[in-house]
């Protein structure tokens, strides 16, 4: 049997994050749920998360406040 020689991947652009989302996601991400921006964004609310905390956001107090956690 003959070996096959193995070839570099390239790297997929699904995980990469358009100007339009980033937008969506600093302006929305300190006052809506979480949940919401992902299905504005088309994304798992995981990789939102994750996203948000790369970009260094975080949730406004009063939102916090206003769902009992402030």
């Amino acid at each position: 049997m003959a070996k096959r020689k193995k070839t570099a991947r390239k790297k997929s652009a699904r995980g990469s994050w358009n100007a339009k989302d980033l937008s969506i996601l600093t302006k929305q991400f300190p006052n809506k749920p979480t949940a919401e921006i992902a299905k504005m964004v088309h994304r798992k609310t995981d990789a939102v998360k994750k996203k948000a905390s790369r970009m260094g956001l975080k949730k406004n107090k009063r939102y916090l406040k206003s769902i009992g956690r402030g």
